[in-house]
């Protein structure tokens, strides 16, 4: 058999739907191709999910949190059940927490805002990292965290930003999230952000189902074709592909200091 590849995606939602015709033997092709995967809740019932995924195999690690889409249905008393199941040994960060300004119909900005400044302290008090979507809220977010996520480290997740928010975050010590959207022909603005990122602050993710990388765009995403997301980079890092693998991969275990893969 060939070796696994040295690659952890950091970002994968294998609970969701798109993936119950066939998940168990994806899966165990993860297994047997990369070094595993984090599966972050977007709600309690998906961050349920990930961690009995999480304890299924040895490979998939957990986050659990409130994802700014689904603020507007969440009640106080969800906050708790996300701490005690960040309490998990299996649980490596809190997450997918953030603002989203673009999908905000039924979540108001202040609430948002409230839920996130919520998670952040949860992160502080647990000593956990964080995984942060931010769409269209780079402004709030900012200011957010120098106020409310003082001494919390996370990685924003498919960065959109500017490289002055960038260097920012980078001064925080936080970590920076590329996925499909990095080989992407028209999207300049990712690939220019990753071409300047330090190589100590990349980590590698796909947000499967969403957002698969050429040449696989359009169809469900799944955390295999994280390796599209790491030649890229190498590419324009001009370095060798597992050499970037590997530094990823230590990226990974730095910020998230629970994960135990070889």
């Amino acid at each position: 058999m060939m070796d696994r590849l040295p690659l952890l995606d950091t970002h994968a939602h294998l609970d969701d739907e798109a993936f119950d015709m066939d998940r168990e033997e994806l899966i165990a092709q993860i297994g047997s191709s990369m070094l595993g995967f984090i599966d972050p809740g977007c709600d309690v019932a998906s961050s349920e999910k990930a961690v009995a995924l999480a304890h299924r195999y040895p490979f998939v690690f957990a986050a659990v949190g409130l994802h700014p889409e689904d603020i507007g249905r969440c009640r106080p008393e969800d906050l708790e059940r996300i701490e005690e199941l960040a309490r998990d040994p299996r649980v490596v960060a809190i997450g997918e927490i953030g603002l989203d300004y673009y999908n905000d119909e039924a979540s108001p900005h202040d609430v948002q805002k409230e839920f996130l400044a919520a998670q952040f302290h949860l992160a502080r008090k647990l000593g956990l990292p964080v995984i942060i979507h931010d769409r269209e809220a780079h402004e709030d977010l900012r200011e957010l965290v120098r106020t409310e996520g003082q001494g919390v480290r996370g990685v924003l997740h498919c960065f959109s930003g500017s490289w002055e928010m960038a260097e920012e975050f980078l001064n925080r010590g936080w970590y920076f999230g590329f996925g499909g959207t990095s080989t992407f022909k028209n999207d300049h603005g990712v690939r220019e952000i990753l071409s300047r990122m330090p190589l100590d602050r990349i980590l590698f993710e796909t947000d499967s189902p969403y957002m698969a990388p050429v040449p696989f765009r359009g169809k469900r995403n799944c955390p295999l074709y994280v390796e599209k997301v790491a030649k890229m980079a190498a590419s324009l890092k001009n370095i060798p592909e597992l050499e970037m693998m590997q530094i990823a991969t230590k990226n990974s275990k730095n910020l998230f200091f629970k994960l135990k893969i070889d």
